[in-house]
């Protein structure tokens, strides 16, 4: 009987290891840390559409509550580790620019008699989640307005099951507006000329449609001079690009949960996901997609041989078709920066573009930093060979990793120079 036990506790660790276990790539760095964090985060989601599908909270309600108290827990171990706050000189306040509620830092430093950069951010988490108060975002606002001299304005944009598009962007616009305003710059003592916007995935797509809308705004006296755009998700029409295929199972970003996030920021029909994986929504047939709007993503012009490999670009001539209506949003450039003309382009601020090797977002970025060259914008491409999406926000113990503080490393002596 005593073999009992130990034949359950064989099984249920072969099932935990079956649960964990992925295959990764070998330049992937610390690849326990990663899968035990994916697994963690895959629990969580299943955990959340579980609790949905018994009538209790929307799954995404359920996920935040989650993130919740492990983010708390996070920051009472982070306290006792570091005996207190980070940059404990940085003010921190809580209020609203243009209704949106937004959280600035100001440096230490103060503004008595020089002016200080300025920089909007935009938090990502698939439209659906995340906050800029908390965790390692909080931190890198702290970091940045401390080393940097300055003032950070994170965004709090409404995020789904409450809105979808374009409610965030319109959010995330009047926040930006009000921010270049000549009062709100001359209250926070910024610099008209070294004022940048920031963004990571959602975000970074949020930063770079706002940066579009803003560059060719006549009636905006001040506009961004830069912008950074952390591995940003940037179009919606092609999910079999190189990157989507080859990092389709890559932690912690999974290429179904991708298009999932789009179909929820589009207000679509969820059941719609097997036909976008399929790009059945963006076929030859498609009455609004001109070849001229296909080449401003056509990665076989845009991605460089490394990028490209053996791929080979999935156009759907027939088969099944999804009804335009049923997609409102699609060929928005205020969603999908992308699919701006080069008119557009031509206009907006210098660019730092964050991509990563192990990420289906990879070739959005790549492709949007080609396009801004193309159009004459300076652009400065940060390619991670072993980053993986999200290693940006992984930098504070447990889940830090190397990647990620180089990252962070990286963006913040970019703007350094060039804000």
């Amino acid at each position: 009987m005593r073999l009992l036990p130990a034949a359950t506790t064989l099984s249920l660790t072969v099932l935990v290891a079956y649960y964990v276990y992925t295959p990764l790539p070998d330049a992937i760095q610390q690849p326990w840390k990663l899968l035990m964090l994916d697994a963690g985060f895959r629990a969580m989601m299943q955990l959340a559409s579980l609790k949905a599908w018994l009538g209790f909270d929307h799954y995404i309600t359920s996920i935040r509550q989650s993130s919740d108290g492990f983010d708390g827990m996070m920051e009472g171990l982070l306290s006792s580790e570091t005996g207190g706050g980070v940059m404990p000189g940085v003010k921190v306040s809580d209020v609203t620019f243009a209704g949106v509620p937004v959280r600035v830092y100001e440096p230490p430093a103060g503004g008595e008699g020089h002016l200080r950069r300025g920089l909007m951010f935009f938090h990502g988490g698939g439209w659906a989640l995340g906050t800029g108060k908390k965790g390692s975002y909080d931190t890198t606002n702290r970091m940045l307005s401390d080393e940097l001299n300055t003032v950070v304005v994170s965004v709090e944009y409404r995020l789904y099951p409450e809105v979808h598009f374009p409610v965030p962007y319109l959010d995330c616009l009047a926040a930006a507006k009000h921010f270049l305003s000549p009062e709100v710059q001359a209250r926070y003592a910024m610099d008209p000329e070294r004022v940048a916007v920031a963004g990571d995935s959602a975000g970074g797509n949020l930063a770079a449609a706002v940066a579009q809308e803003i560059s060719t705004d006549e009636t905006m006296s001040v506009k961004f001079s830069v912008q950074a755009l952390i591995y940003p998700v940037l179009q919606a029409l092609d999910f079999n690009t190189p990157s989507y295929l080859q990092n389709q199972n890559i932690p912690v970003l999974h290429r179904p949960l991708m298009v999932r996030f789009w179909l929820q920021y589009l207000g679509a029909d969820l059941s719609l996901l097997a036909q976008l994986l399929a790009n059945n929504h963006s076929s030859l047939h498609h009455p609004s997609i001109t070849p001229e709007l296909r080449a401003r993503l056509d990665w076989t012009a845009l991605l460089s041989p490394k990028h490209k490999q053996n791929h080979r670009p999935l156009v759907v001539e027939k088969g099944s078709q999804v009804p335009a209506k049923e997609l409102p949003g699609l060929l928005d450039v205020r969603a999908s920066p992308l699919l701006a003309g080069p008119e557009v382009l031509a206009k907006c601020p210098r660019a730092y573009i964050l991509t990563c090797e192990y990420d289906v977002l990879r070739d959005d970025g790549l492709m949007y930093a080609r396009r801004l060259q193309d159009a004459g914008v300076s652009v400065t491409s940060d390619h991670y060979e072993d980053g993986f999406h999200g290693c940006f926000s992984f930098t504070t113990w447990p889940m830090d990793f190397d990647v990620g503080k180089r990252a962070v490393r990286g963006y913040l002596d970019w703007l350094q120079k060039n804000l």
